[in-house]
């Protein structure tokens, strides 16, 4: 019996031992399917648990990820309120404005600075482009040299491509909190190159302009500036500069014309005899006479002359304004042909208060009469300089007096027949040469029209 017992014992620990095994396996069954199912549910749920659990630097990243998605909300909704404003529907636009500052108070600025980095980066971009495609072009350019685009040779059809595909006249070259002159469009900056040029057609400044960059560059062969300086020049019935040249710079610069931003000067010397001493009847002395001759001419047609014996340093000052302060400057006016001018100049009227005496004789009065100078001159290159230099080709001094009568005195070039028979006006005269005076181009006055 006890045997019985015993083995019954036994029987009932072992179905407990088995039980009790049975139960772990299941529960670290379960216990792995817990943390199979924790870990799906972990791969499947946001990044916060994750951050939380394992690394401490985490939220930092999951904030800047918060202010990102924030400021790209207030970007798109300050987008949407340009396209309303555009549109004309204002009150929509103010509803879109308001809602991008509440949630970024500084957006303007923000998106304003995110369009101009990526503006630079497209400019560099084409810098590098280009560099790439002038390396390439000059390594293979014993193979491909007749293979060359016309169109990419030029200069300016190069120059004008990049400007247009990056829309902006030019870039600052460090940052700056003012308006740079890139935020302008090109509309006023050639309104700005008028101002530059000026009724004086001062182009001597454009062309400083146009050294600064590749989009002033372009800037400065606007071809309507150039068509209004030729149409000033030559007149309306200038012509069209689709027969001879390439285009209305070309005609400027090419087709004879007067320069306007200084004076042509010329030194003539001449001998004058003495009078002999009344103790010596065997010498008789002689004088060299030197004097300046300045000619300043406008767009406009006046032209201002003035015969001095002084230093230009001291004499061109006087002929900066139209209408000149000193009384011994002759005005005029004058007239184009091909490469021909012509000149009509008198002297200033002087209205002075004339005093008169009673005296028992009347004393004659010396008529000097009323002089008119009658001047042509041929435009000519000196020394690699287009229309530097005014030829004498004639020179007329009419007479009138008081009384009726009219005195002429004439001088001109001779022709190759009357060479020898006439006096030569280019041995008396000297030729005038072209000396640019800055202080005529200092301020201006008015725009080019």
């Amino acid at each position: 019996m006890n045997h019985c017992s015993e083995s019954s014992d036994d029987l009932d620990e072992g179905d407990e031992e088995a039980s009790s095994l049975q139960d772990g396996t299941n529960i670290e069954d379960a216990l792995t399917s817990f943390r199979e199912q924790w870990q799906r549910e972990l791969t499947i749920s946001p990044k916060r648990d994750i951050a939380r659990t394992h690394s401490p630097k985490q939220p930092s990243i999951e904030v800047a990820s918060d202010e990102a998605s924030i400021e790209s909300r207030a970007k798109n909704l300050f987008l949407k309120g340009i396209e309303h404003e555009q549109s004309r529907k204002f009150y929509e636009a103010i509803q879109f404005y308001k809602r991008a500052v509440q949630l970024v108070p500084d957006i303007e600025v923000r998106l304003y600075e995110s369009t101009k980095a990526k503006t630079r980066d497209r400019f560099d971009a084409d810098d590098k482009l280009d560099t790439l495609d002038n390396d390439y072009s000059t390594s293979n350019d014993s193979e491909n040299y007749n293979e060359v685009d016309e169109e990419e040779t030029d200069l300016y059809l190069k120059l004008s491509k990049i400007v247009n595909r990056n829309q902006c006249v030019c870039f600052p070259k460090f940052e700056q909190s003012t308006t740079h002159i890139s935020a302008l469009p090109m509309e006023i900056v050639l309104y700005i190159l008028r101002w530059v040029v000026s009724s004086d057609l001062d182009f001597a400044s454009l062309e400083m302009f146009s050294r600064v960059c590749r989009g002033f560059y372009i800037s400065a062969q606007d071809a309507e500036i150039w068509r209004l300086a030729c149409v000033r020049v030559w007149g309306v019935n200038c012509g069209t500069c689709e027969s001879k040249y390439q285009s209305w710079r070309d005609m400027y610069l090419q087709r004879p014309r007067l320069r306007y931003n200084g004076c042509y000067i010329n030194k003539t010397s001449y001998i004058r005899d003495g009078e002999n001493n009344f103790q010596d009847h065997f010498y008789r002395p002689w004088h060299l006479v030197e004097y300046f001759r300045y000619l300043r001419f406008f767009p406009e047609g006046r032209v201002l002359m003035l015969t001095s014996t002084d230093e230009p340093q001291n004499c061109v000052n006087s002929l900066r304004n139209r209408v000149p302060r000193n009384t011994s400057v002759l005005i005029g006016h004058y007239r184009l042909h091909n490469n021909y001018v012509t000149l009509v100049l008198k002297r200033q009227e002087t209205k002075g208060i004339n005093f008169t005496y009673r005296r028992k004789k009347r004393e004659s009065v010396h008529d000097s009469g009323e002089q008119t100078f009658h001047i042509e001159f041929e435009i000519r290159k000196h020394r690699r300089r287009i229309n530097s230099q005014l030829k004498w080709i004639s020179y007329s001094i009419f007479t009138k007096y008081k009384n009726g009568q009219e005195a002429k005195i004439c001088l001109k070039e001779p022709s190759v027949r009357e060479f020898g028979a006439s006096p030569h006006i280019g041995s008396r005269y000297p030729p005038l040469k072209f000396s640019r005076s800055k202080s005529y181009t200092q301020e201006s006055e008015a725009p080019l029209q």
